[in-house]
Order: structure tokens, then sequence, then C-alpha cells
């Protein structure tokens, strides 16, 4: 194995220091066997469908993509005729971009053992801490000795991540450089809505610029919401889903036992609800917020305060002075009046330095201004942070769950002197954030990125180039999955980032039509006053194939199958 730098090791995997870094769970996984769908078992070959357009303002795409907008996807299908693609060496990069999701070091493994099988003597090479390992020159050679210890491990400690963009005419030319000088026939970026946006421009730029670097995309996002029909979900969203209720059953376990908490539980999904939608159908939760519900509705924050605050009401009569309640970590951008006031901070953030005198509040218009006069410091301060690279609020860092919790004991009070309510209120408040992002993947999580990664290495080799490797028919068995690539610039829509109109993945948000949610919606209000939740035990389950993002829900099983 060689190295940019001599400073990476694999970890062994046969004496010594194997059994002291791996648990019995984790050597158990490593044994776990990955089958691939049919029609990568065999001879195949490539067709493309009909001209792609854009998810939204297809003109002003097609302007930032020249190259690109309007190319076909692609699909991989049984050949008799032999081998169709040449066996050729390959030099194909690889970097994991953004967040962390169960899965990942599963897409390197096929994508280097499609390289292995179809197109001997191939290099791969691994880009160290994200993006930035492009811009930098930061890589490893992969081979086998390397790579096995991580197969169906949690993680991206392989090769480590980044949530460095690639943007400037400096960073660009940074990535030709590095690209000229690995003579890379193709580069695979792992990442989510942003990291595939970035992927596309990426792969303009090269076919601008007459490199023969390839570059495909692959969804990652345990967010839930990089799909589309093609795309039928991101990988790492079973795997956390699973996590996630675990540890919401163990609470609302703990809030009957004790028989006196509120549980105020924040579930992560930057800009929608799928997790908390995936988890409330798993555990039966007594409230759950969905935002996209709270956006459709037109719902202030009062108005969600409210709701909370009359099931508590509810309960209270039955002798029910408990409950878990579910929030999604972008609730609060979620709420039309708190939408623009975020837009309007943003157009600030974009031109102004905020400071302590406060002048820049007379930019904000008079609605703005008074809801963000009443909302806690806390959340004052956390919604003038930082933007992230890609210029989104940082709603990580926004304590809805306590906010809310202030709100809802503001209320009662009011209630309470009124006689409308005789209970005792004390919330509790968490976050289930990155507990979620790196646990062992499930079956389907470790075989759905097995199948992209593998995906991914025949696009490449096929010269494929803007696409994001497709992995669908998921609810059958793996055999009959259908694998291909979707054009990037299908996917895309333009939105107003740092003050300046941006080409973005579309996001993929709850359908209210969607059968999940109406299943949901249907029990939601039996769940408000009875406490049926069932908890569930991630040991029993992690390596199950049950993924409900793709499957319906099963009122008799209590959670989606």
């Amino acid at each position: 194995m060689a190295s940019s730098n001599g400073d990476i090791k694999p970890k062994t995997t046969t004496t010594g220091r194997y059994a002291s870094v791996y648990s019995e769970v984790q050597a158990s996984r490593l044994r776990h066997s990955l089958p691939l769908p049919s029609v990568l078992k065999s001879n195949f070959k490539i067709l493309d469908g009909t001209q792609s357009s854009a998810a939204g303002n297809p003109d002003e795409i097609a302007k930032l993509f020249p190259n690109l907008f309007g190319q076909p996807s692609a699909r991989l299908v049984p050949s008799d005729s032999g081998a169709v693609l040449l066996e050729r060496k390959l030099k194909i990069g690889v970097v994991l971009s953004g967040g962390q999701a169960p899965g990942g070091h599963n897409v390197i493994s096929g994508v280097f053992d499609y390289l292995q099988e179809h197109a001997k003597g191939s290099i791969l090479y691994g880009f160290r801490g994200g993006p930035a390992g492009i811009m930098r020159g930061k890589y490893v050679e992969l081979n086998s000795e390397f790579i096995y210890p991580y197969r169906n491990q949690g993680g991206f400690d392989m090769i480590c991540s980044g949530r460095d963009k690639i943007e400037t005419p400096e960073q660009f030319k940074q990535a030709e450089e590095t690209a000229k000088k690995l003579d890379l026939d193709g580069l695979l970026v792992i990442g989510g809505d942003d990291s595939n946006t970035n992927a596309c421009l990426l792969a303009e730029n090269f076919w601008s610029k007459n490199l023969k670097t390839r570059v495909i995309g692959c969804p990652k996002t345990i967010d839930g919401d990089l799909k589309c029909k093609e795309v039928p979900t991101s990988f790492g969203f079973d795997t956390a889903c699973k996590i996630y209720s675990e540890m919401i059953g163990n609470v609302m376990i703990d809030a009957r036992s004790t028989g006196k908490y509120y549980h105020f539980v924040r579930l992560m999904g930057r800009a929608a609800s799928h997790i908390t939608l995936e988890c409330a159908l798993q555990t039966h939760p007594n409230i759950t917020i969905i935002g996209e519900e709270v956006a459709a509705k037109k719902l202030t924050l009062k108005n969600v305060t409210d709701y909370i605050v009359d099931v508590i009401v509810k309960r209270a009569k039955l002798g029910y002075n408990y409950g878990v309640i579910l929030i999604p970590e972008g609730l609060i951008d979620f709420i039309p009046e708190v939408q623009v006031l975020i837009a309007e901070l943003n157009e600030i953030l974009a031109h102004d330095i905020v400071d302590e005198a406060g002048a820049w509040k007379a930019k904000l218009t008079p609605q703005c201004l008074q809801l963000f006069e009443i909302l806690p410091n806390t959340i004052q301060e956390q919604l003038l942070l930082e933007r992230d690279p890609h210029g989104n609020v940082q709603v990580a860092k926004i304590e809805t769950e306590k906010m809310l919790i202030q709100m809802v004991e503001t209320e009662l009070e009011k209630r309470k002197q009124t006689g409308t309510y005789k209970g005792e209120f004390k919330g509790q408040s968490h976050f289930f954030g990155y507990e979620g992002r790196c646990g062992l993947p499930t079956n389907f999580d470790a075989n759905y990125c097995y199948a992209l990664g593998y995906g991914a290495g025949a696009l490449l080799h096929a010269g494929k180039t803007g696409l994001i490797s497709s992995v669908g028919n998921l609810a059958a068995p793996v055999e009959e999955w259908t694998v291909g690539g979707t054009a990037l610039t299908s996917l895309m829509d333009v939105e107003r980032r740092h003050g300046k109109l941006k080409p973005v993945i579309k996001k993929a948000m709850v359908e209210l039509e969607g059968a999940p949610f109406k299943a949901f919606a249907s029990v939601r209000d039996e769940w408000s006053l009875k406490n049926r939740s069932n908890p569930i035990s991630w040991a029993s389950i992690q390596c199950s194939e049950s993924h409900s993002i793709v499957g319906t829900w099963s009122p008799s099983l209590g959670h989606a199958v």
C-alpha cells in the first residue's frame, strides 16, 4: 500500500491488533456476505434512457451545466454477448463528503471489488478528509488488505470525511491538478445533496477542460431527503432510524417508570422530517411534530405550542403526567413566520456584521423584528450563528426542544391559573444526532451500499459522468434490485444562498399524501392518549432486512416494514 505521505496504515486482519480492536459483534459483521443484484453477477450492458430535464428552473440549470444538462440516465441490463465493457486498467478516486452515514465503507468496498473483477490491475485512490483531500492532493492507495477490516463496519474512518466545498476558481484548479497528477479516469463522490451538487459541478468543470476524469455521485444522508423515483432512498437512513428508535423506546419506558417527565426528543433532519416520521412509526410516541405539515398548515409557534399543551392537558386528566414528544431538527425552519425571519437574517448576514449594538435589526421588517424579540435569548443567538459552508442555518445548534419546553411551561401555567389544567409538568430535553451516524450498518444498508459502489464502478468503467449511482426495486430481494445511474442535473433546482442563486439538488420532503404519513396521521390521536410503545432492541434488529422508506406501514406490526 502506498500513501502520498506515508502516515496511514491499514488495520491488521491476522493477529493481535485485529482481535484487540474489534468486538465480537464487529468481527461477526466482517463475515456477513454481500449479495449482488443479478444484473451485476453476469454479463451486462449499459443502456441510455430518454433526455432528462431538471427538478426546477430548467433554463437556469441548462445555463449552469451546458455540457451535462439534458443527458439521459443509464441502466444496466443483462447481455448475452459476453463482456461489453473493455477490460482496461483504470485509475479511480473516491471521496467521502459531508457527515458520516452507516454503510459508507461498503460503497468503497463495492467499487474496489468491481475494479478487481472487471478491470484487473486498476488502482483505487482514497482521498483523505473529504474534498479537501482532492484539493490538497492527500490520498492513499487502497488495496484489499487495507479495505477488508472496514467491510460492513460503521463510520467513515477508512479515509475520513470533510465538509469542504470545491467552488472557487482556485479550488477547481487544484482539483484539476490532482486529477492530472494521478491520471484519474474517474472520481466517485459519496455524499448528500450539497456534496452531489458539488460532484456535478466538478463533472461539468472537468468536461469543459477536456479532462478525461469522469465524476459519479452516490446518495448518502441519514436525513432521507436525497431521493427520487430512480433513487428510492439514501444510504444510512435505515440504520440511523433503527438506532434512534431503540433510544426513543428506552426513553418511553423510562417515562412510564418514573411517571413524571415529558421527554422532548429532537431528531436529525436538517430540512426534512423523514427520520422523525419513521421513528414515530416504529415507536408510537405520544406527540410527533412533522415539519412539512406545520409548513402546509402555516402553523405559528403558538399553534405548535398549543397542540402540545392540549395533549398534555388531556393526558393529565387520565392520570398521565409523562410522555414522549418527537421533534424534527429543522422544525423552526418549517414555521412560515420563522422561515421569513431566517430569510431576512440570511440576507443581512451575507452583507453585514451582526454586533451587540443591534443596528442591523433596523433592516428587519417590523413583523420579523417582533418575532425575533419574543424568542428566548438563546434561540436568538443560535439563529445568528455563522452559516455552514453551504449557506444553511446550523439547525443542529438551535435547541428547539428547549424552546418548546419553555413555551409549554408558560402556557400550562396560564391554564393552571384558569383552572383548565391540574397536572404536573417536568420537561426533559434530548437531541439524538450523531449517535445514529456511525453505527454498524443494517443488512439492508450494508447490501445497498455495496450495490451502489459496485454499480458506480460500472458507470465509471463505461465512461459515464454527471450521474448518481442508482439502485432501485429495494422492496424486493437483493437479486431483483435494479442498477443504473440518474442524471444529477435532473435532480436540481436553484436556491438563494449567501445572497446569490446557486444550483442545488432539490430536497425530497415528507409527502403529506404519501402512505407513511397517512398511516401515521390515522393513529396519532390514539397514540397521544395511550401508552402502546414496545421498546425496540437495536441488538435484535440491526441486522434485519426491514427498511420502511420503500415499504408500507403495517398496523398489525406497529411499525414500517
